[in-house]
């Protein structure tokens, strides 16, 4: 029996054969790679038209003069240059001293919210690795205020912080005896603790969730070889988990930071269009300044200056963790 032989002469021929003229392997490959980055293309060209042109009119908003006056034809209001930036910058004056006690305040509360987060959300995590009964049913509630929509739970928590008849004055002067009177929560000095109270409530199941993923990477072996070795819980703590989790720390971080910071609907849900002077956060005075005095000019520089401090912070942060996380390794 002989078997017939392709030659190289007759490969193409028989390439060209082929019925339907079916499609080379490398150009259906092609196709399939950048199927996936069409059907984004919709989904990102939305996300520019939703986040990048708003900004780009806001930093060209924050070079022009406009006001009251020029708010149905902003296009033609006049040039200001550095003006608004001056203006925001100048510590000496009532716009710009009014910017930094609400940037002073920005800051502390960011650090409080961040902090109590993470180390609620931490404690939290590590304490339902082990098995007990009733852990599906924790995990569950302590994942309720994640779940909740924000402007529903924002006034809940508004009502329960009434003065008269809210919960809160209800437990700590009614049933406990705290106080003298029932205390006013969402004005004066209390405000800024009303407002922690909220964002720690509504912040720390991300960092729980965070964390809980990050511990079901951590191999269980480590930590019976710890206890066999004679470590306690706390010694397998420091010297395991929070090592171990290093890597997820530094990117709960940042998240955390960027969204406290720039945290608007917590407190415009709970003070409305004013809030009190102890709980002025950056981002609702920016919305007082532009759309209480109608001056969008001087708005759009503050905003375009928070823009460039969250930038400055995170590529310093960035910079840091990263440098860091490079000399343990070596």
């Amino acid at each position: 029996m002989t078997q017939t032989a392709v030659t190289p002469e007759r490969e193409p021929a028989v390439r060209k054969a082929a019925p339907g003229g079916a499609r080379t392997p490398r150009r259906s490959g092609r196709r399939r790679l950048a199927l996936p980055y069409v059907l984004l293309l919709p989904a990102l060209l939305l996300e520019l038209l939703v986040h990048l042109v708003p900004m780009l009119m806001g930093v060209a908003m924050s070079f022009k003069e406009l006001t009251q006056f020029f708010i149905r034809d902003w296009a033609n209001a006049p040039w200001s240059g550095l003006d608004n930036f001056s203006v925001t910058l100048d510590f000496d004056a009532a716009v710009g001293q009014s910017l930094l006690k609400s940037f002073l305040t920005t800051c502390q509360f960011t650090v409080l919210s961040v902090g109590l987060c993470w180390l609620l959300g931490t404690a939290a995590a590590i304490l339902l690795q082990e098995n007990f009964r009733g852990r599906a049913v924790l995990r569950t509630l302590f994942l309720v205020p994640y779940a909740l929509p924000v402007y529903a739970a924002v006034i809940t928590w508004a009502f329960m912080f009434q003065r008269d008849n809210g919960l809160i004055n209800h437990v700590l002067h009614d049933q406990l005896g705290i106080g003298d009177g029932p205390a006013f929560w969402l004005i004066g000095d209390n405000s800024f603790w009303a407002l922690l109270a909220v964002s720690v409530w509504k912040g720390w199941p991300f960092a729980f969730l965070t964390v809980m993923a990050g511990l079901q990477n951590i191999p269980r072996d480590m930590y019976e070889a710890a206890a066999l070795d004679g470590a306690g819980v706390w010694k397998q703590i420091r010297h395991i988990t929070l090592p171990s989790l290093r890597p997820v720390n530094q990117v709960l971080v940042l998240v955390l930071f960027l969204w406290t910071f720039n945290d608007f609907n917590t407190p415009f849900v709970l003070f409305g269009k004013a809030a009190p002077e102890a709980a002025d956060l950056i981002s609702l005075h920016i919305y007082q300044s532009s759309f209480q005095t109608w001056n969008f000019g001087t708005g759009s520089a503050m905003s375009v200056l928070l823009l460039l401090f969250l930038l400055l912070v995170t590529g310093v942060y960035l910079l840091l963790t990263t440098r860091g996380r490079k000399t343990s390794d070596v």
